[in-house]
């Protein structure tokens, strides 16, 4: 024990010197900082714009030109459906472009056709007069709505001529008929009522819900043989001109 002791109470355990690293000297201080090489430690800092685990720092994009973000407005809106001039106008006066950079943007769009109002106006009445029934005086002012000239809205409106507005409307009328309930006159007036807000004129609504009355059956046709078409036709037009 006496021994043991006398081992410690030399030196002891605290007194053994650190440790020194590889190539060190005895006369090396210790608490001395490594000298740098130029590159940190894994989890140190980065140098030299290179980021841990050998990232770079990302590159903040150059700002877009306005021509650009004009043309991704409009691409954006043609993607959903094809658009008027005049609907892809509006929206980028929404979004603050100036018009010289609309006018530069939409006169390209026009040259390389992505642009077309008389096309659109074609397909547009096709579509809405076949799928939903409406008449040339309904077509005419959607297309107003949506900036289609008066020129090019009248050639688009060709297609549908006097004999293809009675026909629609004659079939609009025999589909709503088959669920129709209530005495002829209320049923009548219903129908020319519903045609009325399709665009058709009197004439052709009044004489479509006459003939389609007369076909359904005995007391239809009775009241619809009492029903003077052309006088109708003439107060209606009477009253809203």
């Amino acid at each position: 024990m006496a021994g043991r002791r006398g081992a410690r109470s030399g030196r002891g355990w605290d007194a053994i010197p650190p440790r020194t690293g590889a190539g060190t000297t005895a006369g090396d201080d210790a608490d001395e900082p490594r000298r740098s090489t130029g590159r940190r430690g894994r989890r140190g800092a980065p140098t030299s714009g290179v980021f841990p685990d050998g990232d770079t720092p990302a590159r903040a994009e150059p700002p877009r030109s306005e021509s650009e973000v004009a043309r991704e407005i409009c691409l954006r809106q043609l993607a959903v459906r094809p658009r008027t001039r005049a609907e892809l106008a509006k929206v980028l006066v929404r979004k603050e472009i100036s018009e010289e950079v609309i006018a530069e943007v939409l006169d390209r769009y026009d040259e390389v056709g992505i642009i077309d109002d008389a096309a659109f106006a074609r397909a547009w009445v096709s579509s809405r007069h076949h799928g939903r029934g409406l008449a040339r005086r309904a077509l005419a002012n959607e297309l107003r709505q949506r900036g289609v000239d008066a020129e090019t809205a009248v050639e688009a409106l060709e297609a549908v001529d006097d004999e293809a507005e009675a026909s629609a409307a004659r079939t609009l009328v025999d589909r709503k008929l088959r669920t129709a309930t209530g005495a002829p006159d209320a049923i009548f007036r219903r129908l020319v009522a519903m045609l009325a807000r399709k665009g058709y004129p009197a004439g052709i609504a009044i004489r479509a819900v006459k003939d389609a009355l007369a076909a359904r059956d005995a007391e239809a046709a009775e009241f619809a043989d009492a029903i003077d078409a052309d006088a109708l036709a003439d107060e209606a037009e009477d009253l809203q001109s």
